[in-house]
């Protein structure tokens, strides 16, 4: 499954890194790729495993704010 959320913290290429290592590190994520310029956050995970709460707050721990992008 496919997850896109949305931030508007993103400041520099090291928030990129930060927020994909936090979503790399739930279990049952497959992979996070983040967008500097969007803010968009696209996350391929077993929803069984990771839960799109789960997504947010571990965007949340690493120290930005997130959030479920609307379809």
């Amino acid at each position: 499954m496919k997850t896109i959320l949305r931030s508007q913290e993103l400041s520099c290429p090291s928030c990129v890194a930060k927020i994909e290592k936090a979503l790399n590190g739930v279990d049952g994520v497959v992979t996070a790729k983040v967008f500097f310029n969007t803010g968009r956050i696209e996350v391929e995970h077993n929803p069984e495993a990771a839960s799109a709460d789960k997504l947010v707050e571990a965007v949340q721990r690493a120290g930005y704010k997130a959030s479920v992008a609307p379809f």
